[in-house]
């Protein structure tokens, strides 16, 4: 009698679980790629009242773990391989699977070794990223790989004016965090409302651990760079491919003193975000403007610099654990033509760089064609010497992957 009375119940629990598997499913087959999956499953749930967040929460997780995995599965998303994906990707005990797959709940706080032990040949992890054949030598393939399975953490860097007040601010709010960098960055957990107890751009600028790095040879470098620019004054600096604005910021960070600064996008929209920023950030004097650099005919102004920045257009290959939607619809082909890119904006960007200058070339990138080879183009091609060259991996430190070159005008002395 008493199990009778407690069917319905457990009818309704099961058909929950499988309504949210439904709906992940029919979220994977109608979503194309255009836009940032987040954008579109916000778009979707805004439409569709009946879910409650714990329901939106379950549904946008296995939608997420499932394009983690999902190039290790047959395209056709099934229950099956939601559920696997979900059981890979997450730690914490989910009810889910203890009611659907209950053999594997004693495992969903284990290591990830021990996860695919358990399930053997049924899953490949390497599998998750059939572009090997495209990485560069020195990134390790089965950590990468296992990256896939874990949503990279939150960074920020604290900016330099305002760095004991912010610590204090950190601490004080009691939100999980390590300091890290001497105290000049923080980690937080992945969707921690940071907003709520920092301003950023102001306080703090929220920047991926490896890209607070990528300028580190000008922050060694520093005093005997301005001392050996003839004659020792403001440096003017170009950030040629600025977007938002970050590396502009962490370069000003770096200096601490005046700057003649010019920044330029392609795209308009990124230039007024980029204006919003450096307004929060108390960026007042600077110069801007819109173009193609990748094209003969972008227009740039007729200018020499001390340093130029260009954190090119790629791939994104080395973010991709924070947007694994792009891994899933990725094209292979894509590669050379973002190599081709980077090429004529290295090479129409470097045409600007002042004797004893230095050339920092960025990308996101874990693709040898968008990263060393273009390095051994802009040496070999564009007459700039290599003083640096290095892949930040970001695979064991749950952070984003990247690449940065550093090169100078080989037509003066040495730094």
């Amino acid at each position: 009698m008493r199990l009778a009375l407690f069917q319905p119940f457990i009818f309704y629990i099961m058909s929950r679980y499988h309504s949210h598997i439904n709906t992940a499913i029919k979220l994977i087959e109608i979503y194309k790629g255009d836009t940032p999956f987040h954008h579109f499953i916000k778009h979707f749930f805004a439409g569709e009242k009946k879910f409650g967040s714990k329901d939106r929460k379950q549904i946008t997780s296995l939608c997420f773990s499932y394009y983690r995995m999902a190039l290790a599965f047959r395209k056709q998303p099934t229950e099956e391989n939601l559920l696997t994906a979900f059981f890979l990707c997450n730690t914490e005990p989910a009810d889910i699977i203890k009611n659907l797959k209950p053999g594997w709940y004693g495992l969903m706080n284990a290591p990830l070794e021990n996860k695919l032990i358990f399930l053997g040949e049924q899953f490949n992890l390497h599998a998750v990223f059939p572009f090997k054949n495209e990485l560069a030598h020195d990134i390790d393939f089965g950590a990468f790989c296992a990256s896939f399975c874990i949503q990279p953490d939150l960074f920020v860097r604290i900016r330099p004016k305002q760095k004991l007040a912010t610590e204090k601010k950190i601490i004080k709010s009691g939100l999980e965090h390590d300091f890290l960098n001497d105290g000049n960055s923080a980690r937080f957990a992945s969707g921690t409302k940071i907003d709520s107890i920092l301003e950023p751009d102001n306080e703090v600028v929220i920047q991926d651990y490896n890209s607070q790095s990528v300028l580190n040879y000008l922050q060694k470098n520093l005093p005997e760079f301005i001392n050996k620019n003839k004659p020792p004054g403001i440096l003017s600096v170009w950030d040629c491919c600025a977007a938002s604005g970050g590396k502009s910021i962490l370069l000003t960070d770096i200096v601490q003193q005046k700057i003649n600064l010019t920044v330029s996008d392609i795209r308009p929209a990124s230039i007024l975000n980029l204006h919003q920023r450096f307004k929060k950030a108390s960026i007042t004097e600077y110069q801007y403007f819109i173009t193609d650099i990748s094209s003969p005919d972008g227009k740039v102004p007729l200018a020499a610099y001390d340093i130029i920045v260009c954190d090119a257009p790629c791939t994104g290959s080395g973010t991709w654990s924070r947007t694994p939607e792009q891994l899933y619809f990725f094209q292979q082909s894509s590669i050379d033509l973002f190599a081709e890119k980077q090429k004529k904006i290295a090479a129409n960007a470097a045409f600007h760089l002042k004797n004893g200058g230095i050339f920092f070339y960025i990308t996101c990138s874990v693709f040898q064609k968008e990263n060393e080879a273009v390095a051994m183009y802009i040496q070999q091609e564009l007459n700039l010497q290599l003083v640096q060259m290095q892949n930040l991996c970001g695979y064991d430190k749950k952070a984003d992957s990247m690449f940065v070159a550093v090169f100078k005008n080989a037509t003066a002395d040495q730094l």
